[in-house]
């Protein structure tokens, strides 16, 4: 890790290369953001900027080259590295890896609500998205996957809020705290902003929680209950902070952290889950203090 760290920032074109070549991967396009996150950390957000200019436009010459459009080029790049540089900025600002990960909560949460108030009929908006998805795939021969989408349409349509706001939330956190790892790499460097395995959440967001989905049940409201899912669902990660510090007091073996890791692609909804209830415990009684104490 320290090599990549100090390649990355070793020269501008390196950092460049790596931005540009880490937002064109499909699937893992969020290590663009740790990349963008460590540069900020360690050049200073004004330089990361001008990193982050000139490998927009190397994209753009590479995608004008493969036949990308631009427009979805640059969604990509503002959708990745926008939410990058704000978790970067409050980093810097607060020397803390907790409070920016705490306040990146907050902002998710609002975000869904403002979705909520502008989409109107969320239901509507993602059966509409759907049923395009659908006729894509009738388009190139996978019928068997069309029909099953068209039978479960508004189920699904239903749960598509709450799993895109868990999916962008976790992404954008992860990026966060991996930019940071990266950093801390580099020689020299110390946990100055803290370490993730000490991760809290706290008890004021874990108590808002609790209301939300008490009034979720009672109301029955959809924006209520993806609110309180995804409240709820963002404790993943500090569940996965404990698992974090149970191996570094020595509790749990370094097999099964990495073997936490390795499930967690097959067994992620039930394993994310365990994680969130981990993490939600643990929000309102402090076991790592108590431990510590």
């Amino acid at each position: 890790m320290q090599a990549v760290a100090t390649w990355l920032v070793a020269r501008p074109l390196n950092a460049v290369l790596a931005l540009a070549a880490t937002i064109s991967l499909l699937w893992f396009s969020f290590l663009s953001g740790v990349v963008l996150i460590l540069l900020m950390l360690q050049k200073g957000p004004r330089t990361a900027a001008v990193y982050a200019a000139f490998a927009v436009v190397l994209t753009l010459v590479i995608g004008q080259v493969a036949g990308v459009p631009a427009k979805l080029l640059i969604q990509q790049m503002l959708s990745i590295w926008l939410p990058a540089m704000l978790l970067g900025t409050i980093l810097i600002a607060t020397r803390s890896l907790t409070l920016t990960l705490q306040v990146a909560f907050i902002i998710a949460v609002a975000m869904l609500l403002v979705f909520f108030l502008v989409a109107g009929d969320v239901s509507a908006f993602w059966r509409s998205l759907l049923l395009d998805v659908g006729n894509v795939w009738r388009e190139i021969g996978r019928h068997k996957e069309a029909d099953m989408l068209a039978a479960d349409i508004d189920t699904i349509a239903r749960q598509m809020t709450m799993l895109v706001a868990t999916v962008i939330f976790s992404l954008q956190a992860v990026s966060c705290v991996l930019g940071y790892k990266f950093y801390r790499a580099l020689p020299g460097k110390s946990d100055a902003f803290g370490r993730f395995r000490d991760l809290d959440f706290g008890r004021v967001l874990a108590l808002v929680m609790a209301l939300t989905s008490a009034a979720a049940l009672a109301t029955g409201a959809l924006w209520l209950q993806s609110t309180a899912f995804v409240m709820f669902a963002m404790f993943w990660l500090q569940g996965l902070a404990i698992v974090h510090w149970s191996h570094s007091q020595g509790y749990l073996p370094t097999f099964g952290m990495v073997a936490v890791y390795i499930l967690m692609p097959f067994l992620n909804v039930i394993l994310l889950m365990g994680l969130a209830v981990t993490g939600y415990i643990d929000a309102w009684f402090r076991f790592r203090r108590l431990k510590t104490a």
